[in-house]
């Protein structure tokens, strides 16, 4: 009998779910446990923590960057006299939960939000989809360096391993929908071909002049979809018809002896516009952008021109992500498999920082990029602690929640430019080269160590 009791008051201090089950609606528990099951981590347990309760410890990590573990794990349940997990059992929790349970489970809970009627979400009748990459900074350890690398420059080596990460972005939510992670040696344009695979018929994709080529543009095309892209200067396109508004329709191929021998010519439409802005410091520069939409009737140059524009949701996303959900130099994983599941936790966390404005956008009745991402992440972190005990509370902090965030509607967006420069290049101090890594250590007290003749 004395066992029974201890085995149940040992049950009753395990992490419970209350204040993670307010958050149920965006990633089901019932998914979580079958991500679980099929990864064989269902059964398992970490010290005091079961598995389901470590994988919102790692989306945790990305809703509180800059808290600690111990911290985090305070944010998401409450206290209990059994206290708190120490930092190596937590961090012993999250090696063994491992990678493939984030991987698989955003690949069932991401999913794509707009519907027809979300504003700025589709282009007649086209989903917009944009496609861009960035990088984050690592942890300098011996094994984050071997794997991920470091980036290289005229100077010297980079100072810190770099993740460089691809996602395909549904620009009128600012969903990461798809994302791919590799070392920084890996070009984005490697990587962009796993992703196009996501693409689906109906979507218009965009992206910038890196990105376009010959089996670029045909992947693209062999997905059903349209794309919208910037083209390099020194890209050859040779007019065979002038359209009514100015653009004109060429051929692109795979190669300038395909061009010669005009094999294999995929037809594509170029827009060439210059900017009569004095304000603007490209205003004397012509502008190309190349598209799969032919009809100039239905899909005028100048109003393809400005569609193009948003591509930059991505660019505000990744700000999002790396300036106000991150908010700090590095990633904390000092092993490569720890680094890999923090930036997977750190795109479901977007992900339910992205589905919770999405439905208080709904209820205001504005575009999901109308409401503030900063604004909705600090209410989230200061409102998480207080959910309630009870099924009916929980959904009156939900609708109070979603209340809250509506509130958050950014000011109209100005038109204005800034210079993409820093104040400060060069740092004063000398470049951390190997030899400092074994600079001795104290051998005693400071104390001890003052000598006074």
């Amino acid at each position: 009998m004395t066992n029974l009791q201890g085995d149940f008051k040992y049950l009753a201090q395990l992490p419970s779910d209350e204040r993670v089950r307010a958050l149920e609606r965006i990633i089901p528990r019932q998914t979580v446990q079958e991500v679980l099951q099929q990864t064989g981590h269902a059964k398992r347990r970490y010290k005091i923590l079961p598995a389901w309760f470590v994988v919102w410890l790692v989306i945790g990590l990305g809703l509180f960057a800059n808290d600690s573990h111990t911290q985090i794990y305070k944010h998401l349940q409450r206290f209990r006299r059994r206290g708190t997990p120490s930092r190596s059992a937590l961090g012993e929790a999250r090696n063994g939960l491992g990678v493939a349970v984030l991987r698989h489970l955003a690949s069932r809970v991401v999913r794509l939000l707009a519907t027809p009627q979300t504003p700025e979400a589709f282009y007649k009748g086209m989903r917009l989809m944009a496609l861009d990459g960035f990088v984050v900074d690592l942890p300098d350890t011996p094994d984050n360096a071997r794997i991920f690398g470091k980036p290289k420059s005229g100077r010297a080596e980079g100072a810190y391993p770099q993740a460089r990460i691809l996602s395909l972005c549904e620009a009128g939510t600012h969903v990461l929908y798809r994302h791919l992670v590799k070392p920084i040696r890996v070009g984005e344009v490697t990587m962009a071909d796993y992703l196009l695979r996501w693409l689906e018929e109906g979507m218009l994709v965009l992206w910038d002049r890196g990105f376009l080529s010959y089996k670029m543009l045909r992947r693209v095309q062999l997905r059903k979809a349209h794309l919208l892209a910037r083209v390099k200067s020194n890209f050859v396109f040779e007019p065979i018809e002038v359209l009514p508004d100015g653009s004109y329709l060429a051929k692109m191929y795979p190669s300038s002896y395909h061009r010669k021998k005009d094999q294999d010519g995929t037809v594509v439409r170029i827009i060439e516009y210059t900017l009569n802005d004095p304000g603007r410091p490209t205003k004397e520069k012509k502008h190309r952008l190349l598209t799969t939409l032919l009809d100039a009737t239905a899909h005028p140059a100048k109003e393809v021109s400005v569609l193009y524009h948003q591509r930059w949701e991505h660019e505000l996303t990744i700000d999002e992500l790396k300036t106000h959900q991150l908010a700090r130099p590095e990633l904390r994983s000092k092993t490569p498999a720890r680094v890999i599941q923090e930036i997977e936790g750190l795109m479901l966390a977007h992900y339910v920082v992205r589905t919770l404005m999405f439905e208080a956008a709904q209820r205001a009745g504005v575009a999901p990029v109308q409401l503030s991402f900063t604004a909705t992440l600090k209410i989230l972190r200061c409102r998480l602690p207080e959910v309630p005990k009870s099924g009916a509370g929980q959904r009156r902090w939900w609708e109070d929640l979603l209340a809250e965030v509506g509130e958050a509607v950014l000011e109209p967006r100005r038109d204005r430019i800034n210079p993409r420069v820093i104040k400060r290049k060069m740092s004063k101090w000398h470049k951390k080269r190997p030899h400092h890594y074994k600079t001795p250590q104290p051998s005693m007290p400071f104390r001890e160590s003052i000598h006074i003749e």
